[in-house]
């Protein structure tokens, strides 16, 4: 481990000792919410810049706008990539951006908090109940209702689901608002949604066919990921290559590249780059799978609503994997590559 991804482990750990007792929900449990139309502004803290992390808060987004019809919704983010991923969420409102460097911008920092403060919110939403930037963040709000992420005591082992990092927010947050006196919400969990423009996926189409140029289906595969979640070259050359004993006398098969520009195939396959994440994911959406390892562009193609295929070299599927619009994840440490052709034939039959 480098000396830097030390200091943010020990830097993290201090953070949540210091602020798992921030905040206290039970502060407004005693306030009933007896009329849904009064919820007009509403804060939702996820102060991470990952693509995949933000992709994730999507669900909730639309957990709150079907809860508060014509709400208008504030994100305190961290990082330039949240107006981008939330374009056309017509009732997102303002991005509050904290910089990703924050010791090199300290007076920028220093300003967002200010800018946060003097706004006020009908409810402030932490997202991630291990956050302690969230509990800060909804601690600090001018907010009528507060909600800090915490689960009550028996909703985690009553959802199969719980464990999911785009799920529990929502089931949380639904507990929440029964405790405030509105009926229990037991409709399903909203799927990820980039929320692509016809115009959009148009221009994907378009994107796609200059690659390829014939009227086959395509498969798209994405061969990296950060840190350990990444397959190596040799594992990802096998894999190609029955993936085109397999499918490419069907099918195209394509790379997107990530922005590192980087191919764990060595560049064999076409490739499509682009550092639009917007782009990326109208050309996905114009496939008919992707597969690829637990990564943003894994999550970006589960919501371009594209059929995924997440390969999990950890034990954290239950956490990450994709799971709308016939979506897998797949254990790669306890099986084979018969299994996964078998579950990629499954989807595409």
């Amino acid at each position: 481990m480098s000396t830097l991804k030390k200091i943010n482990v020990v830097r993290r750990a201090l953070m949540q000792g210091l602020t798992k007792n921030i905040g206290n929900t039970n502060s407004t449990k005693n306030i009933k919410l007896t009329d849904k139309t009064t919820i007009k502004k509403v804060l939702i803290s996820r102060p991470n810049q990952r693509l995949g992390n933000l992709l994730l808060i999507t669900p909730l987004i639309q957990e709150v706008t079907n809860t508060f019809p014509g709400c208008k919704i504030d994100l305190f983010v961290k990082g330039t990539i949240a107006p981008i991923v939330f374009e056309n969420y017509e009732n997102i409102n303002n991005v509050v951006e904290l910089p990703k460097k924050p010791f090199k911008e300290t007076l920028n920092y220093i300003k967002v908090w200010i800018k946060l403060k003097k706004q006020h919110y009908d409810i402030a939403i932490n997202v991630d109940k291990n956050s302690s930037s969230g509990r800060l963040s909804v601690q600090f709000a001018n907010a009528t209702y507060k909600f800090f992420g915490e689960a009550s005591e028996d909703i985690e082992s009553k959802y199969k689901d719980y464990e999911h990092i785009a799920k529990y927010p929502i089931y949380n947050f639904r507990s929440f608002l029964t405790q405030l006196g509105l009926d229990k919400n037991e409709s399903p969990i909203p799927s990820l949604d980039l929320k692509l423009s016809n115009s959009e996926i148009a221009n994907g189409q378009k994107l796609l066919k200059d690659i390829v140029n014939n009227e086959k289906k395509t498969i798209c595969i994405f061969t990296y990921a950060t840190g350990d979640k990444c397959y190596s070259e040799t594992w990802w050359e096998v894999f190609y290559e029955r993936l085109k004993a397999e499918y490419q006398n069907n099918y195209n098969i394509i790379e997107v590249l990530p922005v590192e520009n980087i191919s764990k195939i060595g560049f064999k396959a076409p490739t499509f780059y682009s550092k639009d994440v917007r782009e990326i994911g109208s050309l996905i959406a114009n496939s008919v799978l992707f597969i690829g390892a637990d990564s943003g562009i894994m999550h970006l193609s589960s919501a371009s609503k594209t059929p995924t295929v997440g390969l999990f070299s950890k034990d954290n599927i239950r956490k990450y994997e994709p799971y709308n619009n016939n979506s897998v994840a797949i254990n790669t440490n306890d099986s084979t590559v018969d299994d996964w052709i078998k579950v990629i034939n499954k989807i595409l039959s």
